[in-house]
């Protein structure tokens, strides 16, 4: 999704510790894509005890808190493990999905390589037998019992890579994101209006904005992308988590143009047709959009929670933001994800170490770490979160989303061409271009078409 283009200090992407390699255990033959899986009783877990190691390390930590966080992690390793040497080579997100394919089809590959989980991306590289199984080392290091299940789906795929959400791990993330409702307590106020509890007192909350001369709802969709961060979390009111996971994944089994789908797509449209969204958000630039919320615009922003500290530096305490309500299925449900999971190539040549790196960065002790330095940790996020401001809001977000509600996909994994298909579908919606059943038939169309090819 394009939104890592635009990340925040606070979204920093994930880190994780990953490795491959031709025999369990063995952290000095090189190669292996084509090597049965090890079992976990045959993993070293001693970092100490797998002699001297240069590791290295693909990652695009780049931007402020996720490079502090990740430099301060490397050298804390180093100095607890000095058998081992990190090599780290940072680059851009852009430069590291140019590069990734080149370095995965080649003979000097990293041993931890951060890959983009979507299934134009992680997905082919395990059609391809480029990456490494990690189910023994998530074993052996207990990682099924630290990360929740609807984290961990979203670096799963079947071996084959046709089923996404379910399979084998082939990655591990450090951060989080989710997408939830910003709002003015200000402007609440002014309302006489709470914090809306259900999705019912959300779409008052939007009338009665309306009814006051506030424009309720902020978009800039000139991108097209944008709209998707819009309608996930809407979505969730109308269509079953199980649905919209499917849908999500790309596997076979669900329809776009259900009544469910149709309404959630109808609602986009009222908002749309209504002015909710202001007189032309498709025109609208997705950074002019939420700068301009801050300068006063709009009661309600929907979008992603790498916004926060931006919004934050203008607004101060009067900027807040919540989960969406329970959805459809009576619990919380909304689009959100993990940071880029790091992966290891299936030719890696430092396997163990590779793996004990992951787990490292991916401790508690690494959550505390990646915290203090302001990025979200994907774990105990409410319990490191913030003693005030809206990150607060956001960490405590993510923590009930991700561990007692559901972390639905961002719909844009569904299929190599769905981002450009969903967000031009979604413009039309928003346009009045499109009636809401031709855009489901058009969702459906591309959907389907991947989905039947098995």
């Amino acid at each position: 999704m394009r939104r890592r283009t635009f990340l925040g200090s606070s979204a920093a992407v994930g880190g994780l510790g990953l490795l491959a390699a031709c025999a369990p255990g063995s952290d000095t033959d090189g190669g292996g894509g084509d090597a049965a899986a090890p079992e976990a009783s045959d993993v070293e877990t001693d970092p100490a005890a797998m002699g001297e190691v240069s590791l290295k390390v693909w990652d695009q930590e780049v931007r402020g808190a996720q490079n502090d966080a990740i430099t301060a992690l490397i050298e804390a390793f180093e100095q607890e493990y000095p058998n081992i040497t990190v090599e780290r080579v940072s680059q851009s997100f852009d430069d590291l999905q140019q590069q990734t394919g080149l370095a995965l089809s080649g003979n000097d590959v990293p041993d931890v390589l951060q890959v983009n989980n979507a299934r134009g991306d992680m997905g082919e590289f395990v059609k391809a037998g480029q990456l490494t199984d990690l189910s023994a080392y998530s074993e052996a290091y207990g990682w099924e019992d630290r990360y929740s299940t609807s984290v961990l789906a979203k670096s799963r795929y079947s071996a084959d890579g046709v089923t996404f959400g379910d399979g084998p791990l082939w990655g591990l993330p450090q951060t989080g994101e989710v997408c939830g409702i910003y709002y003015s307590a200000a402007k609440l106020e002014a309302l006489g209006a709470q914090p809306p509890t259900t999705w019912d007192e959300l779409f008052a909350l939007v009338e009665a904005a309306q009814e006051a001369g506030e424009q309720p709802l902020v978009l800039g969709n000139l991108e097209q992308w944008p709209a998707l961060h819009v309608f996930g979390p809407l979505q969730a009111n109308f269509v079953s988590t199980e649905e919209i996971i499917t849908l999500g994944m790309g596997n076979a089994g669900a329809d776009w143009t259900g009544d469910a789908n149709v309404q959630a797509l109808t609602q986009l449209a009222d908002w749309a047709g209504s002015g909710a969204f202001g007189d032309s958000p498709n025109g609208l630039a997705y950074d002019t959009a939420w700068a301009e919320y801050t300068e006063g615009t709009g009661v309600l922003l929907i979008g992603g929670s790498w916004l926060g500290p931006d919004m934050e530096a203008v607004m101060g305490d009067d900027l807040r933001f919540m989960a969406p309500p329970a959805g459809a299925d009576g619990t919380v449900a909304t689009t959100g994800g993990t940071g880029l999971p790091f992966a290891i190539p299936a030719e890696a040549a430092n396997v163990d170490a590779a793996a004990a790196y992951i787990d490292y960065i991916t401790s508690d002790a690494a959550m505390e770490l990646i915290a203090e330095k302001g990025g979200m940790p994907v774990l105990r996020t409410a319990e490191l979160a913030p003693e005030s401001g809206v990150n607060k809001d956001i960490y405590e977000a993510f923590d009930a989303v991700s561990t007692d509600g559901v972390l639905l996909p961002y719909l844009d994994y569904a299929t190599p061409s769905f981002a450009d298909t969903a967000g031009a579908a979604l413009q039309e919606v928003i346009g009045g271009q499109a009636e809401p059943s031709a855009a489901a038939e058009t969702l459906q169309a591309d959907y389907g078409e991947f989905t039947a090819q098995g």
